[in-house]
């Protein structure tokens, strides 16, 4: 059996195919096939696809249906134990797929192993931000307030954990499994990480290197958000069906933490009146952000200001600024870090030469 079955969707991403193929292809772990799912793609996506010899590679056709049902498709067509998703503008770090079968194959227990991400423009240049989420006891709540996994390219989920939540319907004129709900055309992925949470015992586990390269598009930007927030909300109603006394507890803080989320989405987007209107609307809806996070949602509606009122060159040359201040920080950290290892490691030599009477205490 394959080990690992990588599903890539496919529908007008021509620009950027070719190196999300190509970084998978790169993976220090070789043991695995790439799911290509053509979403009805209208542009040259697939022609780009078909130009690759591996062998590995097999590409599936379907009528659009939308980025849950090609990840459906692909799940049906895999043969692998671990089934790994990367959305066609993203991108791989080498070490990926290596990293998260370690982990998972180290943690029986564990059935979705993610990782942070870095951020990259449109043309692939890291925009020097990255993704901070928990990595450890995540908790449904925590799952549904901060979504650590944060995007659909970032999980290596064990097959046995979506068969745990796999449902029939008959949607398109035959019986099908179902695993992604095709009703949602965002927030899919978050419905069905809650879903695995709530309705198996399969844990979800991070590790700490950020080896998923997530690109921020700035095309249609005002309306993607807002509805990103009308499926965030249509997710609350269906985890209200199986399991209302979450939804009663963190209903509001759940709407309040997605709202800075997005405001922050609008900041990373450069557009700073919707950053504002967003992270407003997020402190009248929960002002206990301010306690529960200060740090982050002050920083936040400060950011949100600054990119509002002040002009573009400005406002990018604060931001150089700080980018930089936080890269000497964590040189200094790094070179604290090392000195106290070389540090430590005479010690421990030092010690392992000694005689017994010369140590005293």
């Amino acid at each position: 059996m394959t080990k690992v079955s990588v599903i890539v969707p496919v529908y007008q991403v021509e620009k950027y195919i070719a190196a999300a193929v190509e970084s998978v292809l790169q993976q220090s772990y070789k043991e695995f096939e790439i799911l290509i799912v053509d979403d009805g793609s209208p542009d040259k996506s697939v022609e780009i696809c078909q130009q690759f010899t591996d062998s590995r590679i097999k590409i599936i056709r379907q009528a659009n249906r939308g980025l849950a049902g090609a990840r459906n498709t692909g799940i049906r067509h895999a043969q692998g134990e671990y089934l790994a998703f990367l959305d066609s503008d993203d991108l791989w770090l080498p070490e990926k797929l290596e990293k998260h079968i370690e982990h998972l194959e180290s943690s029986p227990s564990v059935g979705i192993s993610f990782c942070p991400s870095a951020f990259i423009d449109e043309v692939g240049q890291p925009r020097g931000t990255f993704s901070k989420p928990k990595l450890k006891d995540i908790e449904p709540s925590i799952l549904l307030r901060d979504n650590p996994i944060g995007n659909g390219s970032a999980p290596v989920v064990r097959r046995a954990a979506l068969e745990g939540i796999k449902y029939q319907d008959n949607l398109y004129s035959t019986v099908e499994d179902f695993y992604f709900d095709e009703s949602l055309r965002q927030a899919e992925d978050l419905d069905c990480w809650l879903r695995i949470a709530i309705q198996t015992d399969w844990q979800i586990e991070g590790i700490p290197e950020a080896l998923t390269l997530y690109r921020v598009n700035s095309g249609g930007l005002s309306a993607g958000l807002l509805k990103q927030l009308k499926y965030l909300e249509k997710v609350i109603e269906k985890t209200r069906s199986y399991a209302p006394e979450l939804i009663a507890q963190w209903e509001v803080p759940v709407k309040a933490y997605h709202l800075r989320y997005l405001g922050r989405s609008a900041i990373r987007l450069r557009d700073g009146s919707m950053a504002v209107k967003l992270i407003h609307q997020a402190l009248v809806t929960h002002w206990c952000l301010l306690l529960e996070e200060p740090g982050r949602t002050l920083m936040t509606l400060a950011t949100a200001y600054l990119l509002w009122l002040l002009p573009k060159h400005c406002y990018q040359q604060i931001r150089a600024l700080i980018l930089n201040i936080k890269g000497v920080i964590v040189s200094i950290k790094g070179i604290k870090q090392k000195q106290f290892r070389v540090c430590l490691s005479s010690v421990s030599s030092e010690l392992a030469s000694s005689t017994p009477s010369r140590i005293t205490f």
